[in-house]
């Protein structure tokens, strides 16, 4: 009778270590296939209305121009209003993030310290405005699984105001349908919820609308005139280009 439960105790373990190994590797499964969806033209250009909505309902317009090349290179410009006109904040391999703002006439670097901050007012903070693949950026672990969606939890690689991210991945797509993001002390500070639309053989996230739960306030960032594989170079993505 020991004998026999011994061995059930030892098959059950070595059943939860496979059920686990294979939730993991699940879960980096899924994400890279997260990535191949948001990353997988080789460059892309469009436009962007960004609609800042208070606790109030009151809404500003926004415009703004964005490009796309590869995994790790995006400059987003805002064209409209013109108070915002010129601000423009590049992201490049290697960590690396610039800011331009016009009044000024010069770049900056982002310290990795300050990509929390809020960029130009919206509820986008430079770290989600950075062109980082996810499974670079963060390690998944598998959640469960929905009618519709996988459900990962993403601890993020390097320091980070974020604790966690929990995504919602379409399971017959694997676009990105809810992100939410948690602190240090684990309260839900920030939520995205992404509406895709296909254009050509590519997925393409037509609105993103990022709420700060805290504020109670929400930017909506929605994308038109797009354009995949027009040719962009490394040359499109300098910091001569950001102060252009």
């Amino acid at each position: 009778m020991k004998t026999t439960f011994k061995t059930l105790a030892l098959a059950l373990l070595i059943g939860a270590g496979n059920v686990f190994s294979a939730n993991a590797q699940d879960a980096t499964s899924i994400l890279k296939k997260m990535d191949d969806v948001m990353y997988s033209s080789k460059d892309m250009t469009g436009k962007n209305k960004i609609i800042l909505i208070d606790k109030n309902g009151k809404q500003e317009s926004r415009e703004a121009t964005m490009q796309q090349k590869g995994t790790d290179k995006r400059m987003f410009r805002f064209t409209s209003p013109a108070s915002q006109a010129g601000i423009a904040v590049l992201s490049l391999p290697n960590d690396l993030m610039y800011l331009y703002l016009p009044a000024f006439g010069k770049e900056r670097r982002i310290a990795t310290s300050a990509k929390n901050q809020n960029f130009a007012g919206t509820d986008f903070s430079y770290d989600d405005m950075e062109s980082v693949l996810f499974s670079v950026k963060y390690t998944p672990k598998f959640v469960k699984t929905e009618a519709n969606a996988f459900i990962l939890e993403l601890k993020p690689n390097a320091s980070s105001d974020y604790s966690k991210v929990i995504v919602n991945i379409n399971k017959e797509n694997y676009y990105p349908e809810v992100m939410q993001y948690f602190d240090k002390a684990g309260n839900k500070v920030k939520e995205a919820k992404y509406t895709f639309k296909k254009i050509g053989k590519y997925w393409n996230a037509e609105e993103v609308e990022m709420t700060d739960l805290k504020k109670n306030h929400k930017t909506k960032m929605q994308m038109s005139d797009v354009k995949y594989d027009s040719g962009l170079t490394d040359d499109d993505f300098t910091v001569r280009k950001l102060k252009q």
